[in-house]
């Protein structure tokens, strides 16, 4: 990094070693996985001050700091926490920033399980819930009430990927008084970065692409100067720490994420654009493509694209969704993604007010692994002439 605090070296080289010095542990070039509860302090006024780095295991261990450390030289952040998952990591800055008789903003494209959490805690302590149009860009400013603390992006929206404009919505937000938070998930701060964007907070499923092997669970939140001091605080009063081996194996996972992208991106678009050409189908919903209404957004404000994305079959229902997942041999059928392996799943719209689109057909939602592409599409082919039977 230099003075004036732009990165001097690639992605990759501060993926492969951001977080972590290894001369500060005996020159091992991994961290130490370190268990810990209890902390000794070396006297009573120590103790008393708690006057040392480390003092209780929910508060921080070199793990832990090794991975928040890493997390803020790619976000560009104040500070980290590190949450035991994804959805976590969406929770606790909701909670840290939302008080009841609150109106919160949330894109109505969202994950399902914020949403989930949005209809029933928030609403139950009080705060005035209300989603929005994902492209409702700059005009976000006309459902800004006074009370609106918080608007809570997601871009690409999930499952259907309607890009934001997320530099518009965080300057109308920010004019009346909002914290803005995103759930970057899909892009990773490889591909975008929201706090050179006007967020203040931005939220990482590590489960997916940072631990990249679809066998941990774990969440970080990263927040501006602006916002850190109340996030951290709220993290560290509802005690939601993350264990140390899910930490260690999500920084590990950190180190190869750049190369694991590229490929899911390449793999990605080509079976996109392969799929637009197929007679079966209707629609391909990847932000990468021209032919995708939010190209342009992804294009000025993204460096890149992962690999998962949905496509609409062309007419049927639930028995041609289910055919198609049915006639699959590679492709596994199963919730989340960011793995090695890919996945596919019938996309469930059913509870969106606003963004529930006009599509020709049921919308499947593709993974797409690190498997040799030709192999894809011969299993995705496989899938389409189930659906005809």
């Amino acid at each position: 990094m230099s003075k004036n605090g732009k990165n001097e070296i690639g992605t990759n080289t501060r993926l492969a070693h951001a977080g972590y010095a290894p001369r500060d542990f005996f020159g091992f070039v991994n961290p130490p996985v370190v268990h810990a509860s209890t902390v000794l302090f070396p006297d009573a006024a120590t103790m008393s001050k708690r006057d040392q780095k480390y003092t209780y295991g929910t508060r921080g261990t070199p793990t832990t700091d090794a991975l928040a450390s890493a997390m803020d030289e790619l976000e560009g952040s104040a500070g980290t926490i590190i949450v035991p998952s994804g959805l976590a990591a969406v929770t606790v800055p909701l909670l840290a920033f939302l008080s009841s008789g609150d109106h919160v903003l949330i894109v109505d494209s969202v994950y399902n399980p914020t949403r989930r959490f949005a209809d029933t805690m928030l609403a139950r302590f009080g705060v005035e819930v209300q989603y929005y149009d994902p492209h409702i860009g700059a005009g976000i400013s006309d459902l800004m009430k006074p009370n609106t603390r918080v608007v809570f992006t997601e871009s690409p929206g999930s499952n259907t990927f309607e890009m934001q404009d997320i530099p518009a919505i965080a300057e109308a937000a920010h004019a009346g008084g909002a914290v803005v938070m995103m759930d970057n998930t899909w892009a990773t701060p490889v591909y975008f970065r929201p706090l050179d964007f006007g967020v203040d907070v931005t939220i990482h499923a590590a489960t997916k692409y940072p631990a990249g092997h679809s066998d941990v669970l774990l969440g970080t939140v990263s927040a501006n100067e602006k916002c850190w001091s109340q996030l951290h605080e709220t993290f560290l009063t509802l005690g939601t720490c993350a264990a140390p081996d899910d930490v260690y194996q999500v920084l590990r996972g950190l180190r190869t994420m750049g190369v694991r992208l590229e490929r899911h991106q390449e793999s990605a678009l080509e079976i996109a654009r392969w799929l637009e050409a197929q007679d079966s189908v209707a629609q391909v919903l990847h932000p990468g493509l021209e032919s995708h209404p939010g190209h342009a957004i992804w294009k000025r404000d993204f460096s890149g694209a992962s690999g998962i994305f949905s496509f609409v079959l062309k007419g049927g229902g639930e028995r041609e969704a289910h055919a198609f997942l049915d006639g699959l041999e590679i492709f596994g059928l199963g919730y989340s993604w960011g793995g090695y392996e890919s996945l596919a799943v019938n996309v469930f719209l059913g509870d969106r007010t606003i963004a529930k689109g006009d599509y020709a057909g049921p919308v499947i939602r593709l993974q797409i692994g690190l498997e040799d592409v030709e192999d894809l599409k011969a299993d995705i082919a496989r899938g389409l002439i189930a659906t005809a039977r």
